[in-house]
């Protein structure tokens, strides 16, 4: 079976996984930890880093350390991975949902902007929603597949709102924004390190951001909130801390981050030029801004196609022993989010059913990637 997307472990990962277990230090504490933090600020070009245990816990301890509470509203895409809305429903808020663009993926800024001028007023209290009479605290844009918002517009939103503006940026490790890393783009850009991403510690996340002071509490937050070094507690935090162990592989995935991204984007390259003559019946390719980190790759079935008609294709593949999967079902159709607040999602709705994600493992062969092309080109041919 030529897998969808595994991790690339032939680095200095076992090795320095024996450093960490023959120095006793596989918890929380280690040089491991404080290092992958290092590379990970220098990478996404933030004055510092917070490792967590996960992407979600990432996001939950950055939504709460930005002031995000019970009964808030946080503004996200509504096609996206279903943690970004658990992260918003952990705080005890609920996500406000909105399309996303055609070119990116990403949530809309236009559609965003509108929203709030419709249907929001400014008060003593901050930006409310006046349908449902809740504050509206933040704006949260997913960098889907690695791909960059239009950061500039959320910017000039963000500030005149007064809302905290934080990035999922998940699979966004070495991506750039007009040529710059992201890392200071948002108020706090969160990252995932789990099993399937480009960069992997087996799991993991880490927080990255242009406010110090926000950093400083996630840091805080993290690590149980603990007023050092009694056993004094200011407020109820959590035990969000990426392990040793954890870190000690991201290190060695780290070493080797750009050269993964490199293989990614060769990859979608590899897709787009071997597949391009089923664009004449309507099938086109995952979108790229400039700089994406092209987390994964595919194509999209034509207008009027569905979720079966993928699936179909799917199974197809599978039977080649090729894997391949549909993508994100978006939020407002997730159970707990059915009677969540949303607006217009006519291209989320249309686009979720026809994604169909290829292999783009950063360790998939030449021969395996022809064997894809030449299995997609068959059956769809």
């Amino acid at each position: 079976m030529i897998p969808l997307s595994v991790p690339n472990l032939t680095g200095n990962e076992k090795k320095y996984l024996i450093d960490c277990i023959d120095s006793t230090f596989v918890s929380s504490v280690g040089e491991y930890v404080n290092r992958f933090e290092e590379l990970v600020a220098k990478a996404t070009g933030s004055s510092s880093a917070v490792a967590t245990s996960s992407g979600t816990t990432g996001l939950h301890a950055a939504l709460t350390a930005a002031g995000v509470g019970r009964d808030d509203l946080v503004i996200i895409p509504a096609f996206t991975f279903i943690a970004t809305a658990n992260s918003v429903r952990h705080c005890g808020a609920d996500p406000w949902l909105f399309d996303i663009r055609h070119n990116d993926w990403c949530l809309d800024p236009d559609a965003v902007k509108h929203g709030i001028e419709s249907e929001c007023e400014l008060s003593g209290d901050g930006l409310i929603h006046k349908k449902t009479g809740r504050r509206v605290s933040a704006i949260m844009p997913v960098h889907t597949l690695g791909n960059m918002p239009d950061m500039d517009k959320f910017n000039a939103i963000a500030k005149e709102y007064s809302l905290v503006l934080i990035a999922d940026a998940a699979c966004s490790i070495g991506a750039a924004y007009h040529g710059k890393p992201f890392g200071e783009l948002a108020d706090l850009s969160v990252l995932s390190f789990n099993g399937n991403k480009t960069v992997t510690c087996g799991g993991g996340g880490a927080v990255v951001g242009r406010n110090r002071e926000l950093l400083d509490h996630v840091r805080h937050l993290t690590t149980t909130a603990r007023v050092w070094p009694d056993y004094d507690f200011d407020e109820a935090g959590f035990n969000y801390r990426m392990t040793n162990i954890q870190a000690a592989v991201g290190c060695a995935q780290m070493e080797r981050a750009m050269t993964f991204v490199e293989t990614k984007r060769r990859i979608r390259r590899f897709y787009e030029k071997e597949l391009s003559g089923l664009k004449n019946s309507g099938i086109s390719f995952f979108p790229e801004t400039e700089g994406s980190s092209c987390w994964f790759s595919g194509i999209v079935l034509p207008e009027g196609k569905t979720l079966d008609d993928s699936k179909k294709v799917c199974s197809a593949l599978k039977e080649r022993d090729i894997e391949a999967r549909t993508f994100w079902k978006p939020v407002h159709l997730q159970l707990p989010y059915e009677d969540s607040p949303h607006e217009d999602l006519v291209i989320a709705e249309s686009l979720w059913q026809r994604i169909i994600a290829l292999p783009c493992s950063s360790g998939i062969s030449e021969e395996e990637l022809e064997t894809v092309a030449r299995a997609i080109n068959e059956i769809l041919g």
